[in-house]
């Protein structure tokens, strides 16, 4: 079983910056490969990045350039740093841990946090 805690969120003006924290506890192996969904209103959920232990990284395409992906082992935390938000990045986004893809163990399935809100303001 996985637990995962998010902090950070909030509002933003366009252009400026934020970073969310995602910190683990339980199942080792399924902490693995970490990652951030992200979903607006009328949309559906996006994996935004991915992380596993090997040091792997995914980045979606509509984020790569101005997001980043980082996690501290010691701590079983990961960071997303946003820098240069759009209006359109404005959504709930929840932590992730588990398969992600095929980035960690297939059995481990999906674990996920609560979510939490960022709005950025055109």
């Amino acid at each position: 079983q996985v637990q995962l805690v998010e902090s950070g969120g909030g509002v933003v003006q366009a252009g400026g910056s934020l970073r969310l924290s995602c910190a683990a506890s339980g199942d080792a192996e399924c902490t693995s490969a970490m990652g951030w969904y992200r979903q607006a209103p009328g949309k559906e959920r996006e994996l935004v990045v991915a992380i596993n232990s090997g040091g792997d990284r995914y980045t979606a395409r509509s984020v790569k350039g101005r997001f980043t992906i980082s996690r501290d082992n010691a701590k079983n935390t990961v960071y997303l740093q946003m820098t240069s938000l759009r209006p359109e990045d404005t959504a709930v986004y929840q932590c992730n841990a588990g398969t992600i893809y095929g980035m960690g163990p297939t059995h481990c399935g999906d674990n996920w946090g609560r979510g939490t809100q960022v709005t950025v303001s055109s």
